[in-house]
């Protein structure tokens, strides 16, 4: 595989100079995020060798994925995904709790017994059906189990000396589909949703002290995955490729259940940090700050803003309140110069918590540009060229096998002259974003489709979804959305997909607006493939997968104009397909040169729209083979850049981003 001459150590120092925050640390991409005084992202692990000893269990066996990556034999209990999982409302004191847990089928009444020991091994946050998590086949119903101690240092529990009223949260940052938490035998609360974390406080279930050491808790997770028989958003998942020999559409992929994102273990004082929006104004130089405050929702709260190692403003105020700080000097967060600003936030009674927040000044538009409303950023055109990400991997399916497999994507799109990146159809871990954010990489973010409803390639009418699927699928995009909001780098969300479960284009789009008004949103991508009218957005999207590039959708009324698939070239690399003899190519080349000639006349082809027709960005399907679609710039492994020139792929992707510099 071909990589630039940059080594990864400069490439790191220079990510981290660019946004002010020093160098980064360890392999993970963690480390100093903020000066000395500041609330820095904590080292790895939180780490696993701090406080007492935890429980181990043995017997995890990874199985053997139909492709590995250049990261699947860098995956073991000690590094399973142990960086720090949340680097936004960043706090020094965590643990991880990702390793090798006790695991067990269940059965659909089945409950389980306190303190009984499960009979298989699992690595988390790898899912069930993953290589990497030892178990390799679908589950819709089953149990997780693994034991813990708390550090005695956090002065949480019973017979802790701290009297402050401190809490131990647990959180689950991806569980598919319905997870059930339980702590030494209390039912602690249920969540459904596979694309938003969520908490649980644990503290009053937590086993007392002995005399001899930290007490050993018990932590189960009950996980039930009805897949494609239940009405939640699910993107891709399928049961029927679990099979990828046996008939199924191309455009479907393994299905994903269980725990697929960090768990992890954080003590908070009783009045805590737990939710931080801030909204950034250029023109005005200001950042307007919400704190969200759990324990006491109106405790007075002190905002300390850094540029770099530098205190520029400071202001305290009531939490629940808009507070707003000036941002000067003022450095503009964009591709070219991902600049981050850091923002530290403590609860100023006694004991109060204190968190560190990473933000860039930047704003996101559509303004008339050279005759037509264009998607603008800082107030500039900037074309947003984009390719599709499914953030699929062969051997741990919608969870990369280490923090480098995960950072790879965004860095290798960056490095071929994208400037954006649409995440198709799922949600990342939010390490990803950061990357994104750290990197300079525009996120147009879509919202898993739900089974119900129209659903490709064998339905092509419109067809509306049972009320209670619309009612799942608008809830989980809300959380999505009010999560995902604190990355610099998303500025645009993508409700709906070529009809894909689709119903109420503007009503649905009003209520994202409603939630998020400081993006653009694009009600439905490629509203052609299932022939619905545009309605409620600010994007008119077609998608061109035929062997043409265009036609481009025509802007106008306020509404900006995006290709958002075109392309599909592809081609089946040898030694690197998923099922051999299995591959499907949207539109077939007989190789890496054809895919490369298609590909850079595709370019040219979008830099006329933008400079002729008023496009304003365009997205390339794919950046990454999945399974049996062999449309990727890449293989699926990641081990095989496809086109037969790298240079020229850049050159030309470069090409479209400055065909704005002349336009008027």
């Amino acid at each position: 595989m071909h990589r630039d001459e940059i080594s990864r150590a400069t490439f790191l120092r220079a990510a981290a100079g660019a946004a002010g925050l020093g160098v980064l640390a360890s392999a993970g991409g963690t480390g100093a995020a903020s000066a000395a005084t500041g609330v820095g992202v904590p080292a790895d692990g939180g780490g696993p060798a701090a406080g007492p000893p935890q429980p181990a269990e043995h017997g995890w066996t990874p199985k053997e994925p139909r492709l590995t990556t250049p990261w699947t034999g860098e995956v073991s209990p000690r590094n399973a995904r142990h960086e720090y999982p949340r680097p936004q409302l960043a706090r020094e004191r965590w643990l991880s709790l990702n390793g090798v847990w006790q695991f067990a089928a269940a059965g659909p009444d089945e409950r389980p017994a306190p303190g009984r020991a499960l009979g298989e091994r699992i690595l988390v946050p790898y899912p069930v059906e993953s290589a990497l998590s030892g178990i390799m086949r679908h589950e819709p119903r089953m149990f997780y189990r693994r034991r813990f101690r708390v550090p005695p240092s956090w002065g949480v529990g019973p017979g802790a000396r701290g009297k402050d009223g401190r809490r131990l949260l647990l959180h689950l940052d991806g569980v598919d589909h319905r997870a059930e938490v339980l702590v030494n035998g209390h039912s602690l609360g249920t969540h459904e949703g596979a694309y938003d974390r969520f908490s649980v406080d644990v503290t009053d279930a937590l086993a007392e002290d002995r005399g001899d050491g930290p007490a050993e808790q018990e932590l189960v997770v009950v996980v039930d995955d009805p897949t494609e028989d239940g009405v939640q958003p699910l993107g891709k998942q399928r049961v029927a490729a679990l099979d990828p020999t046996a008939p199924h559409s191309s455009l479907y992929y393994a299905p994903v259940s269980g725990i697929w994102q960090p768990v992890w273990l954080e003590p908070v004082p009783a009045t805590h940090v737990e939710d931080l929006v801030v909204v950034p104004d250029i023109e005005a130089r200001t950042a307007t700050v919400s704190v969200g405050t759990a324990g006491d929702a109106r405790a007075e709260v002190e905002l300390t803003l850094y540029h770099g190692d530098r205190r520029i403003g400071r202001v305290r105020g009531r939490a629940g309140t808009e507070l707003t700080l000036p941002v000067d000097p003022l450095t503009l967060w964009s591709p070219d110069n991902p600049f981050l600003y850091r923002l530290d936030v403590e609860i100023a009674d006694r004991g109060g918590d204190r968190v560190g927040h990473l933000f860039g000044m930047r704003s996101v538009g559509i303004e008339e540009v050279a005759g037509a409303p264009r998607l603008v950023l800082n107030g500039e055109f900037v074309p947003q060229l984009s390719c599709l990400q499914q953030g699929y991997w062969p051997d741990g399916l919608y969870t990369a096998a280490t923090d480098d497999a995960l950072r790879f994507d965004v860095e290798e799109a960056k490095k071929l002259g994208f400037n954006t990146v649409r995440k198709h159809m799922k949600t990342e871990p939010d390490r990803w974003y950061h990357w994104a954010d750290r990197l300079g990489v525009l996120v147009w973010q879509d919202m898993p489709s739900t089974a119900t409803g129209r659903q490709p390639p064998t339905q092509t009418e419109p067809s509306q979804p049972p009320a209670a699927g619309k009612a799942q699928f608008e809830d989980e995009l809300e959380r999505v959305v009010r999560q995902l909001r604190t990355f610099t780098s998303i500025v645009m969300w993508i409700p709906f997909n070529e009809g894909w479960g689709a119903y109420d284009l503007a009503r649905v789009a009003e209520r994202v607006r409603g939630w998020d008004p400081t993006r653009i949103v694009n009600e439905m991508s490629g509203t052609n493939v299932a022939d619905y009218e545009e309605g409620g957005g600010q994007v008119a999207d077609l998608h061109n997968l035929g062997g043409v590039t265009g036609p481009a959708p025509k802007p106008g009324n306020g509404r900006a104009a995006v290709i958002g698939e075109f392309g599909a070239y592809g081609y089946p690399p040898e030694g690197h397909e998923y099922v051999p003899g299995h591959s499907d190519a949207n539109q077939d080349v007989s190789g890496a040169a054809e895919l490369t000639d298609r590909y850079v006349r595709a370019m040219r082809d979008i830099v006329g729209f933008i400079r002729h027709e008023g496009l304003s960005g365009a997205n390339y399907n794919l950046f990454e083979d999945a399974e049996l679609q062999v449309n990727g710039l890449f293989s699926y492994d990641r081990r095989v850049f496809k086109p037969s020139d790298r240079d020229r792929v850049v050159a030309a992707n470069r090409a479209v981003v400055a065909a704005a510099r002349r336009l008027r």
